[in-house]
């Protein structure tokens, strides 16, 4: 493809974002056969409606049509520090392709790390937001020990379990993604606003919606997809039987990821859905351990015995520099990381994060270590004479 049509296309789909809504499969479908910039021609354009519509329907698409402002668009997610990732982007996750035509037209990120990198070793933890305190304390500690283990916690930043697994990875220096029904620049639930804002800083916030959008019921249930189909499981942490963190289980389920729940009291009406989830396929976990030794690769729980997938030379050169400044033979904390690398503490842990998911370090309690494999790969010998 080249320059100018990709342009053109990353363009398109950013029109297409203000026109056509998340998880739509007919629009989904349109642009698997007729492509980008053939359905933007026809919505700018009008005329007979695409396949699949009526002609009500088609006719409230190109009303949004007509209001749709790319250029502003992307302006405004630029003023948020939130960037555009689509399809054929290095950093679109090739793991939302399993939503077939669901997959989205492109999503809004805000925050410094890769996110195609981060997905790849994340678990969903989800539930109830009316949730007890019990569950609360089981989501926060799940998640701060899933971070601790060099692994990515991904929720919806609701109240509830949502905004204690965010708070419970943020605890434990961890990583954490935020998938949310709105815009990237609005923080819903507002009383999240400082929780959003923060994960922005230390982590990623992500959403299909452009800027400035709000949610509806209809886009908090569609969006659990992305959340169940950007991750390797999704752990739901109470639940009664209508919860909308259920949608996020079977969505997991549908497309072959796994699917855990962590058992309540028998007596509370809040795990009644999770424990009817434990009934079917789901499998029983109560803490990070379980959840790793499922969803991690074989020998997970041991030392890793696999080099690094991506040589050293074709790292990112903040990421190269990140590992430059591990030291060979001990962990080392964050700052001290960071303070060697010349950046921010942030950005060193964005970056320990990406490299963890390629094999090139570890985390040992507070500190990150090279793994074996790494001190060979980067020529720095543990054992100097």
């Amino acid at each position: 493809m080249t320059a100018d049509r990709a342009a053109e296309e990353r363009t398109g789909r950013v029109f297409l974002t203000r026109v056509i809504e998340p998880g739509d499969d007919i629009g989904g479908r349109w642009l698997r056969l007729f492509g980008v910039p053939e359905v933007v021609r026809r919505l700018r354009e009008g005329g007979d409606p695409l396949p699949g519509v009526s002609g009500t329907r088609w006719r409230g698409l190109l009303a949004r049509a007509v209001r749709a402002e790319p250029e502003a668009d992307l302006a405004a997610a630029r003023e948020a520090g939130a960037r555009f990732v689509c399809p054929g982007d290095a950093e679109w996750p090739a793991q939302l392709d399993d939503l077939g035509d669901g997959r989205p037209v492109g999503l809004w990120v805000r925050g410094r790390p890769g996110l195609r990198m981060w997905a790849l070793r994340s678990v969903a933890v989800v539930g109830a937001r009316a949730c007890t305190e019990y569950g609360s304390h089981v989501a926060a500690t799940l998640a701060a020990g899933l971070a601790e283990r060099g692994w990515v916690v991904v929720s919806g930043g609701a109240y509830g379990v949502d905004g204690a697994a965010h708070r419970g990875a943020l605890a434990a220096d961890g990583a954490t993604v935020a998938v949310l029904a709105s815009g990237v620049d609005q923080a819903y639930p507002r009383g999240h606003a400082a929780l959003i804002d923060r994960i922005a800083q230390q982590g990623l916030v992500i959403g299909e919606l452009p800027p400035g959008d709000h949610p509806t019921p209809s886009r908090f249930i569609v969006r659990n997809r992305v959340i169940a189909a950007l991750t390797r499981g999704t752990v739901v942490v109470e639940a009664a039987c209508r919860s909308g963190s259920l949608v996020t289980a079977r969505a997991a389920q549908r497309l072959g990821r796994f699917t855990m729940g962590v058992p309540g009291p028998v007596t509370s009406g809040r795990s009644a859905g999770v424990h009817e989830l434990l009934r079917g396929e789901a499998v029983l976990v109560t803490d990070a351990a379980d959840v790793i030794e499922l969803v991690g690769g074989i020998g997970e729980l041991a030392p890793p015995r696999r080099g690094p997938v991506l040589p050293r030379d074709l790292l990112d050169p903040d990421a190269a520099t990140v590992l430059a400044a591990l030291p060979a033979a001990r962990p080392a904390g964050p700052e001290e990381i960071a303070r060697e690398a010349r950046t921010t503490r942030e950005e060193a842990v964005a970056r320990l994060y990406e490299l963890r998911a390629l094999g090139y370090v570890e985390r040992h309690d507070d500190g990150w270590k090279l793994t074996r494999q790494a001190m060979l790969s980067v020529g720095k010998d543990p054992h100097p004479p």
